[in-house]
Order: C-alpha cells, then structure tokens, then sequence
C-alpha cells in the first residue's frame, strides 16, 4: 500500500526522500518490524481475551506427562500469526504482485482450515476437530488452484515452461513435471503444512525454526529476484522473486513476535490455525520461486519430524513395534531425559546449520 500510494509522492519537490519505498530491502525491513508491532500491540489483549473466554489447550492423555501442566494454556493464537503476516504484507508490499497475493491466499486458506479445526476442538469440544479427510481436502484444494493459476498465468520473464523446477546442487539442471506439475505443488503445500503442524508439539519450537526458514527464503527470493546478484551466483533470475522477500520478512516477524509469548513456559500457543498457515506460506514460498526440492534442506527439521510420525505408524502397523519411544521426533528426545529447552534449542541449532548448507548451494551447484 505504501509502495502503491506514497513512493510515487518522491517527484513531488522536497519529497524525494520517498524514493526509498522503492527497494526492496528497505520495505523489507520495515514488514518485518510492523508485524513484530503488531504481536507486540494485539498479543496481550488477545492472549487475556482467550484466558478469559477459557480457549485453553487440551493436553493429549497418551503425551508426555510432562506436558498436562500445559493444559488450559490459550491456544488459537495462530489468529496473531497470521494477522501479523497480512498486514505487513499489504502495507509494504506491491500491490499488483500476484505472487505476493498467492502467498497470502495459502497463508489466509489454510489459517482458516486450522481456526476451523482449533474451533470445533477447543470450543465445540469434538476430540478430534476437523476430521482429517475434511483438512486434506482444504489443503489439496489450495494445491489444485495455486497450480492452475500458475499454469494458466504463467509470470511475464518466467522464460521457461511454469511447470519446471530447479534441481539443488546441480546449476542450470531443471527437472519439467508436465502434466504432473499440479500435483507436485499440491503435495508441496500439503506436506509442509502437515509438517509444521506436527512440529508443533514444544514451547517455541516450530515458531522459532519457521522464523530460521523465512530468513532464509527470504534471502533466497532477493537473490533469485536481483538481477545482478543472480548473474554474479550463475541462478535464474525470476524478476517477482524480489517482491516476495516482503513477505518473507512478515513471516519472520510475525514468527519471532509470537516467539515472544509462545516462549518456554508458552503463554499462548498457536494451534492449527498458525501452524497450518506458516507451513503453506513457506510451502507456497518455495513453489513461487521454484526451490521446492530447498525444502528439504531449509526445512529439514520439519522433514524429520513428519518422517518420525510415519515411520513409527508404518512400524507399529506393519510389525506392532515402535521405533521412536514416542513421534514425532521431539518427543523421543523427550522421552530420553532432555529437558524440553533443550530439545528445542538444539532443533534451533540444527535448524541454522540446515539453512546455512541451503544458501551455500548457491554458489556449490
């Protein structure tokens, strides 16, 4: 909106200090610090709202004993998550970007399927919310049309087909998915919401790593999308890939300010409505700026914690063994005696080496 309305405002005489709106580093910025404003403004009217109104987190018997002292925290706090990526987005993005209007739409669609299921399970009282099937069908809906769209309305400059993808470590190798590119996106968004969400399971935990991978999108985005540093590290340049470094940088605000309240002992937790939105915004992400297969590397956590939960059913149905003390992933380590601090911290830290190793193959491949 400020890129829309004001920036055009610097020929006027005497305001030719708004010619700043125009990069995207500067606006960058500024969405990261307007969506930490608004977690630190809406947070805790919001958080008192939902202790007052009795929204708290039911604690699964099964989980870790350790975790029933969590019970009647408020939780739908997924709904600060997501106002504080829009916002920042709106004001201090270009407006006439559709791939920044993809971004929110994944984020807005599937906020909306985790407030559906945080609600029938929080305040309706049914155990499971909304019933899985129900929640995958949302998810490969938004698939289905982000795919179309990007198929039907391929982005001026894309060059090649809208269809294809690069290939890490390997410069100027593209893999073309064809008639199977819909698909491929579907289960992009779809396994990276899902992933998120069972990452979600600690004090600060999936908060914290999605914050260490919008970092790290958003560098890849102003990379892909600055012509000269594209050139210098031999990648594709994509010419909107810029803009969505804006929203990027919302995500990591909007992350890091809910990490402010989401925080070991967490006064407020997330719920699906924020886990789900933050996985299809950096799934979304991802497809946007064709670094699908950087999901792996960026969001390798992410990847582990999911791969626990399907080991341990595949196992446990196959051979009626576990072999995970307890999936996903953290509560294992849990379950070995780490303090949840620990755990969590140390998910940090693998969490950076991965993103680190994620930009290095720009220059390695």
């Amino acid at each position: 909106m400020f890129y829309e309305f004001v920036y055009p405002l610097h020929t006027i005489p005497g305001f030719s200090a708004l010619n700043v709106f125009r990069y995207i580093t500067f606006r960058s910025a500024y969405a990261a610090i307007t969506a930490l404003i608004v977690c630190f403004v809406v947070g805790p009217p919001m958080i008192e709202w939902l202790r007052q109104v009795k929204l708290g987190q039911k604690v699964r018997a099964e989980g870790p004993q350790t975790h029933l002292s969590k019970a009647g925290t408020p939780t739908m706090g997924g709904i600060l998550i997501v106002s504080s990526i829009v916002v920042p987005s709106i004001l201090w993005g270009n407006l006439h970007s559709r791939p920044l209007w993809l971004a929110l739409l994944a984020t807005v669609w599937l906020g909306g399927i985790g407030f559906l299921d945080d609600y029938l399970r929080v305040v309706k009282g049914y155990p499971k919310g909304l019933l899985g099937r129900y929640k995958l069908a949302g998810q490969v809906a938004l698939g289905l049309t982000i795919g179309a769209i990007l198929i039907r309305w391929p982005e001026p400059g894309l060059g090649l087909t809208p269809t294809w993808t690069h290939v890490p470590f390997l410069k100027f190798h593209y893999v073309d998915f064809g008639i199977l590119f819909i698909p491929f996106v579907i289960l992009v968004i779809t396994g990276t919401s899902n992933a998120v969400n069972l990452t979600d399971g600690l004090d600060g935990l999936a908060s914290g790593l999605v914050a260490i991978a919008a970092l790290t999108f958003a560098a890849l985005c102003y990379l892909s999308g600055h012509h000269k540093f594209s050139e210098y590290l031999n990648i594709y340049f994509l010419s909107y890939g810029g803009e969505l470094t804006v929203f990027c940088a919302a995500v990591l605000g909007a992350s890091l300010g809910f990490l402010w309240y989401n925080c070991p002992p967490a006064d407020v937790f997330m719920g699906d409505t924020g886990s789900l939105a933050l996985g299809g915004a950096l799934g979304t992400i991802a497809v946007l700026i064709k670094r699908e297969f950087w999901l792996v590397l960026v969001g390798g956590v992410f990847v582990a914690e999911a791969l626990s939960v399907m080991v341990q059913v595949a196992s446990f149905k196959l051979w009626g063994r576990r072999v995970f003390r307890m999936s996903p992933l953290h509560h294992h380590f849990e379950l070995m005696g780490w303090p949840e601090s620990r755990v969590v911290l140390r998910f940090y830290i693998v969490g950076v080496l991965l993103a680190l190793l994620s930009l290095s193959t720009l220059k390695l491949q």
